[in-house]
C-alpha cells in the first residue's frame, strides 16, 4: 500500500475498528502528497480493457459503473493524470452529472487472469470535445477502433491521488474469449500436429 492511500484512508473511524477488533491500530503515515504512478501501475494500466469507476452523489450516495474498451482505451498521461473518451450510451449520464458538485472518484481495475488488483483514488472532470483538442488526440478517439464504438461525446481527465495494489486472495480467475484463445492455441496446434501423425500411420504402406 502507497503511504498516500493509506494517509487518506486510514481515518479515526478506522483506527476505532482496529483497535476494536484487534486491541491496536495502524499509524497514520506523514504522506500529504499524491503518490506518482510507477512502471509498474503505468504497464497494468495500458493492458487493461475495462475497470469499474465510483462517484458519489449530492447527498453521498455511493455509485459504481463498468467501463469497457480495447486494451488501453484507460491512458495514462502522466504520472499523476489518466483519461478516457466517453462514448454515446444510454443517456443518463449518472456519472458525469455527479462530477458536477463531487469530483471525487475511485476506480478499481482487475486482471483475473493474474488475480491482480490496482486501486486508484482520484478527482475527474468532464471535458467537452471544442475544450481540448488535443486532449482528444491523445485519448485515442480518432483510431479506427474508437470509431468502430460509436461516436465521442465527452472526455474524462482524472488527477491521481493514490493508489494501492491489493492481494490476491479470494480473486477467481476469469478469461476474457481472447485470453481463452491465446491459452489453448498451443494446445490446438499440437493436437493438429498429432492428428495428422495419427493419419500418416493410417495409410496403408505402398
Amino acid at each position: 500500500m502507497t503511504q498516500h492511500y493509506l494517509h487518506r484512508h486510514l481515518t479515526p473511524a478506522v483506527a476505532e475498528a482496529q483497535l476494536l477488533a484487534y486491541g491496536q491500530s495502524h499509524g497514520v503515515p506523514p504522506a500529504p502528497e499524491p503518490d506518482p504512478l510507477g512502471a509498474r501501475e503505468i504497464a497494468f494500466i495500458t493492458a487493461r480493457d475495462s475497470f469499474y469507476l465510483a462517484s458519489l452523489t449530492e447527498a453521498g450516495a455511493p455509485y459504481i459503473q463498468h467501463r469497457g474498451g480495447p486494451p488501453g482505451f484507460l491512458r495514462v498521461l502522466d504520472a499523476h493524470t489518466l483519461g478516457f473518451a466517453d462514448y454515446g450510451g444510454n443517456r443518463q449520464l449518472l456519472t458525469a452529472g455527479h462530477l458536477r458538485s463531487d469530483p471525487r472518484v475511485a476506480l478499481f481495475l482487475m486482471d483475473y487472469p493474474a488475480r491482480r488488483r490496482l486501486k486508484i483514488d482520484g478527482e475527474a472532470e468532464v471535458v467537452a470535445l471544442q475544450d481540448d483538442p488535443h486532449l482528444l488526440e491523445l485519448l485515442g478517439a480518432q483510431e479506427p477502433e474508437a470509431s468502430a464504438a460509436g461516436e465521442v461525446e465527452r472526455l474524462f481527465r482524472i488527477r491521481v491521488e493514490a493508489f494501492d495494489w491489493n492481494c490476491p486472495q479470494f480473486i477467481t480467475p476469469r478469461f476474457s474469449e481472447a485470453e481463452l484463445e491465446g491459452r489453448l492455441r498451443p494446445l490446438q496446434e499440437r493436437i493438429a500436429e498429432l492428428e495428422t501423425q495419427l493419419q500418416r500411420l493410417r495409410q496403408p504402406e505402398s
